[in-house]
């Protein structure tokens, strides 16, 4: 776009008073920020931020791979190849936002993401802008967890900084690794609502008096909000993690049930359409990009999914077909790194037209807003010092996301290892967690923005050779099956001590070979090995929370330099353009 320097001034004058600041010439220009109303109401989508109230750097994946129906689309596209999808210029803040190539070069330049006082100038400017009536900020789940004030306070400092942020309606994952009765704390003093179509009361339970929102239908949670937007109708549908008593600890929620139940999803679709007769009906997913890409093929007479949990940041929708029109699906990243903008225009029939952005929140590209800084400061005063405590300098950019071990994983896992004295540890593939540039300080904060749950206890025992591959392939079929919907959304469990062949095209049982120590020594099945974790779900470890552990290992080696990273070789994967190619 090309502007006179009478029009720079002008736009430039605006965007400050928006409270946007000129980094560069595109923020100036207001390119990114500076979205037209086109339609009749404005869906604003946030999710996953993992409770991370200030700002930090966020490495987007270099793996992240799809295979059968998924190969070369949306999200199995990383490096270059997400770039040409999407036309997104080499080079740019977009591209690295969207990507992970020259990460430490490109995070140095533009600084860091997120942060709920910058996401409250947004969000407030993209409502302002189009106008507050018309205007809900949807919020996808997995908010209330993921650091160390969300776990000190159980979650009630995001529950306050979600009301200060105004979010209308969201839903949830992470949020039910509380107690259930803490869920229920949180929800009541959320000031939106919290829906849930999949979440239900145990018969048993409900007939000996656990509570339920409905105790007809068995909902545990609301399922459903009719909102009005400037005469309009739109009803937000909740998707809650499908997963959740599997791939966390039942034992905190052990009277509700889960599931995708998209039968469930399409009675209630139909029920709202004829009924509540709605200008849009949207879906609030965390079920997985994958997972809501084969639902919405599936269900009908939905307009939008607006997906989480996977940590896909997806410049656009993927308009998906099925047997009665189509459906938009999208995924709006993590960690507070975007907002998703979702204009919809409506006729006669219902939506007739939309426009969509998704913005990456450049701290240096907007002002704090300062109730939101204020409150953000004194919520974390009492912990100031335990949060800022230096443990180490990262001689090399720290990170987790993506298919494999991240260089942030291999910390852990080598911090089990030295401190317990085992031969192999394992970690979980956890999506969250922040990046650590080359250079910064580690302090315990960071520590805990990797490790932060409520089941955080250490373990070591013994596991034979056939254990450990029965676990890599339990694992691995979660990643890779061909059905989405038996996919669980996380990345594979990260290793140390362990090398091993992998095969994603390969069937359950026979994905994983050649496992051997990092000396070289092949891995027996019968044989036993001594084995470090944590994160147990079905039942609770003896050790030390996970923290300590890296805290210990960290004090001590001062200066972090992954020494050998325990990532496998895989196989069937030249030219899959969910690696990285540049």
């Amino acid at each position: 776009m090309n502007i006179d320097r009478r029009e720079f001034l002008r736009l430039l004058g605006f965007a400050s008073a928006a409270g946007l600041l000129p980094l560069n010439s595109r923020a100036a220009s207001g390119d990114i920020y500076n979205i037209p109303a086109t339609g009749d109401v404005r869906l604003l989508h946030i999710t996953d931020t993992h409770a991370q109230l200030n700002p930090i750097y966020f490495r987007e994946p270099s793996v992240n791979l799809g295979f059968h129906d998924a190969l070369g689309k949306p999200p199995h596209l990383t490096g270059t190849r997400l770039l040409e999808h999407f036309k997104i210029a080499p080079g740019s803040d977009l591209a690295h936002a969207f990507t992970s190539l020259d990460f430490t070069e490109a995070a140095n330049k533009y600084g860091k993401v997120g942060g709920f006082s910058y996401l409250k100038t947004l969000v407030d400017r993209l409502r302002d802008g189009f106008g507050s009536n018309k205007t809900l900020l949807l919020d996808g789940g997995d908010t209330w967890q993921g650091s160390g004030t969300a776990l000190w306070t159980r979650g009630k400092d995001m529950v306050e900084a979600c009301n200060l942020l105004g979010v209308d309606v969201m839903t949830g994952h992470w949020e039910f690794t509380y107690r259930d009765s803490e869920v229920l704390e949180n929800i009541a003093a959320f000031k939106g609502d919290f829906v849930a179509q999949n979440v239900k009361v145990k018969e048993d339970a409900l007939f000996d008096g656990s509570p339920a929102y409905d105790e007809d239908t068995g909902h545990a949670l609301k399922p459903y909000v009719i909102k009005s937007l400037g005469g309009h109708r739109v009803a937000v549908i909740g998707q809650a993690f499908p997963y959740t008593p599997v791939a966390n600890p039942s034992r905190f929620i052990p009277d509700w049930t889960f599931g995708i139940n998209d039968g469930d999803l399409q009675e209630l679709v139909d029920e709202i359409r004829s009924t509540e007769k709605p200008d849009a009906v949207i879906v609030l997913s965390h079920n997985g990009m994958d997972v809501d890409l084969k639902m919405a093929s599936r269900v009908t007479g939905v307009d939008a999914i607006l997906g989480g949990h996977t940590h896909d940041g997806i410049p656009a929708p993927v308009e998906v077909k099925n047997s009665k029109g189509i459906t938009l699906v999208t995924n709006a990243g993590s960690n507070g790194k975007f907002v998703g903008v979702l204009d919809l225009k409506f006729g006669a029939q219902g939506v007739s037209g939309y426009q969509y952005k998704l913005l990456p929140v450049f701290a240096n590209f907007l002002k704090a807003d300062p109730a939101m800084a204020s409150y953000i400061e004194t919520m974390r005063q009492p912990w100031q010092s335990k949060l800022e405590e230096p443990l180490a300098v990262a001689g090399e950019l720290l990170y987790r996301r993506g298919n494999f071990n991240g260089t942030f994983d291999q910390v852990i896992c080598d911090a089990l290892r030295t401190v317990n004295d085992a031969q192999i540890s394992l970690s979980p593939g956890f999506r969250w967690g922040t990046s650590v540039l080359p250079g910064q300080t580690i302090t315990m904060e960071h520590v805990l923005d990797q490790t932060c749950i409520t089941y955080p206890e250490t373990y070591v025992r013994e596991m034979s050779g056939g254990d450990l591959k029965a676990i890599l392939e339990d694992v691995g079929d979660n990643l890779f099956n061909p059905d989405p919907y038996y996919q669980q959304g996380g990345d594979m469990v990260r290793l140390g001590g362990l090398d091993y062949r992998f095969d994603p095209l390969q069937t359950m049982g026979k994905r994983v070979s050649e496992m051997t120590l990092d000396n070289g020594e092949k891995i027996e099945a019968g044989k036993k090995y001594k084995v470090a974790g944590w994160a147990t779900v079905g039942s609770q470890s003896p050790g030390e929370p996970i923290w300590d552990t890296v805290a210990t290992y960290l004090r001590d080696v001062k200066t972090v330099k992954i020494k050998k990273l325990n990532t496998p070789v895989l196989l069937n994967t030249a030219n899959n353009p969910g690696v990285t190619n540049g």
